[in-house]
């Protein structure tokens, strides 16, 4: 016995050290590894007061802390009202975008509007009175059930809300995402000039996924292009009660209007108005154009403006989605070419 006891003993130095080499070469790396999949799993995101914003890149989800019902407020009658999420993406896109497009584009619609409000419950309207949006053309434009079918009347109101219901029904809880994280400006807009806009070169913001790209066979839409007619002398008060310094009158209007840039798109970027340089898309609203890509003539004593397309030009063109639709293009090919480098996940809610 006792010589056993030598022999054990003389090994258990041996023992102790291949189990130590094992601790340290596979169960501690083993336990290093299990706990980085789990936080590299997520990125975390404050957005607001107290909307987190999460991303499960391995399960491609978004998850944010609200629940899924949206706030709206109701700009004409003052009054904030609760409405389920899929529910309001039917309401806006009864609104936003005619129900004659064809069906890919509406699906699309639903996952850029579905994206545009969950970014809003994250940041809320400036002018929602405490909820999350509005429901004017500050955010997007909603209505509910009951009205849309009021706007439509008796014979078509089923037929149109089913096919928009198909639509969103088919996307349910997909939005949006660029770099693991929510698209927070899917913009979009009725009708380009063609190519659309860089968000940059529109407001100075340069937004990665709101590049300018080609929209092609827009020119069958109704306001693929516009004339707007405007008297010199009201044009001229109109700019100097907005720019009282800029000096116009009518005596050198013509030589003082001046397109300093303009965009590959062919919007303009800026324009000098006498003495002011002001942004394209300023001098659009302030004269009332349906575009920042505009030329301009003089003709006697008024300025005659030629618009190509309709709307700020930026992210996806409504009838430019419905022209790859209606050739075959699937509503994420749609979403892809207008929103660069984006992705469409599905949402989940806390």
């Amino acid at each position: 016995m006792k010589k056993n006891n030598k022999y054990i003993n003389k090994f258990n130095p041996l023992i102790y050290t291949t189990i130590l080499i094992l601790i340290f070469m596979i169960i501690i790396p083993m336990m290093i590894m299990g706990n980085n999949s789990v936080s590299a799993g997520k990125i975390e995101v404050a957005n607001g007061d107290d909307a987190i914003q999460t991303m499960e890149s391995n399960e491609t989800k978004v998850s944010i802390n609200s629940k899924n019902t949206v706030s709206i407020y109701i700009t004409l009658e003052d009054r904030i009202e609760e409405v389920d999420l899929e529910d309001y993406v039917c309401g806006v896109i009864a609104n936003e975008m005619p129900v004659s497009f064809n069906v890919e584009a509406l699906k699309a619609q639903a996952i850029a509007s579905r994206t545009y409000v969950v970014s809003k419950m994250i940041n809320k309207c400036s002018i929602g009175n405490g909820a999350d949006i509005c429901d004017s053309t500050h955010c997007q434009v909603y209505s509910s059930k009951e009205k849309v079918f009021q706007k439509w009347g008796e014979i078509n109101s089923d037929e149109y809300w089913n096919k928009i219901k198909e639509a969103v029904d088919e996307t349910k809880g997909k939005v949006l995402t660029y770099n693991n994280e929510l698209v927070l400006y899917p913009q979009f807009f009725s009708t380009s000039s063609g190519k659309t806009e860089s968000s940059v070169d529109v407001n100075g913001n340069d937004i990665p996924y709101l590049k300018s790209v080609d929209s092609l066979g827009e020119e069958i839409a109704p306001k693929f292009t516009s004339v707007k007619e405007v008297a010199i002398q009201e044009l001229i008060s109109t700019i100097n009660s907005k720019y009282p310094n800029s000096g116009l009158n009518e005596s050198n209007v013509a030589d003082s209007i001046e397109v300093l840039s303009r965009s590959d798109a062919g919007g303009v970027i800026e324009i000098e108005l006498g003495n002011q340089k002001v942004r394209g898309s300023e001098f659009r609203f302030l004269v009332g154009l349906n575009s920042t890509n505009f030329d301009y003539s003089i003709d006697g004593n008024k300025i005659i403006f030629n618009c190509k397309g309709y709307g700020h030009g930026i992210g996806m063109s409504q009838w430019g989605a419905n022209v790859m639709g209606k050739n075959g293009s699937t509503y994420e090919e749609i979403l892809k070419h207008y929103y660069t480098g984006v992705e469409i996940n599905d949402l989940t809610f806390n």
